[in-house]
């Protein structure tokens, strides 16, 4: 059995330490690749329709999205791609556009309006958590028919955000965590137009705020003005 000096086992363990700092680094540099980006699409249409979403032909949906309804992220490489949309029951695109995910980002895709005059909006999904203390919101109107809006927590004389007109968002806002209600306020009027369901807020997280359906639904498929809370990561 071949015996190894102090001398000789302090340079082996050195070079061990150097091995294994170099293969830590190259793991680092693999896990964070400034080509990539991260989206995710949520269906605020607002009807009883349900949908299902491709990326460049890939299927992001496991289940055909309902009203507020969102996919996980998904990674791929920035560029160019195209989102189609189709029916639960069929094949044929509703809606196809074309979208450009930036590198190292995250971004959300709204399809929105009625089915007649869909759309898609995009966002970039700032997920900066500046305090472990707070939760994040971001309060966005798509409600096609809707005038601008106010977000505020229900009982609160003062609002998170104000007039966010139809597609407008506001960035995200840091609020005390808990469980409670948030109130829909018209702009011009102060009036509630909705309350969303009693939601809770977790410290750390990133949530939407989605002003979504109709003021003034045409029938009983299109869904009626209300607010949904969509957590995020």
């Amino acid at each position: 059995m071949k015996m190894f000096t102090l001398k000789q086992l302090s340079y082996y363990s050195f070079l061990t330490l150097i091995i294994s700092i170099g293969f830590i680094s190259c793991k680092k540099t693999e896990a964070v690749d400034s080509t990539l980006s991260s989206l995710r699409v949520i269906n605020i249409s607002p009807t009883l329709s349900t949908y299902n979403v491709y990326l460049d032909g890939t299927a992001l949906n496991t289940g055909a999205l309902p009203f507020a309804g969102s996919t996980a992220y998904t990674t791929k490489t920035s560029g160019a791609y195209t989102l189609k949309f189709t029916t639960e029951s069929s094949i044929e695109s509703v809606l196809t556009k074309s979208i450009s995910l930036n590198a190292s980002t995250y971004q959300s895709f709204y399809l929105i309006n009625k089915p007649s005059a869909l759309d898609v909006l995009a966002l970039t999904d700032d997920l900066t958590v500046l305090s472990t203390d707070k939760a994040y919101i971001r309060f966005i109107n798509l409600s096609p028919d809707a005038s601008a809006m106010d977000l505020a927590k229900t009982g609160s004389t003062s609002s998170y955000t104000t007039a966010k007109a139809y597609k407008s968002a506001s960035g995200f806002i840091a609020i005390d965590p808990g469980t409670f209600t948030l109130d829909l306020k018209e702009t011009s009027s102060g009036v509630i137009k909705a309350v969303s369901e009693s939601s809770t807020f977790t410290a750390g997280y990133h949530y939407d705020i989605i002003a979504g359906g109709l003021v003034s639904p045409a029938n009983d498929t299109e869904r009626p003005l209300g607010l949904r809370v969509v957590q995020i990561k």
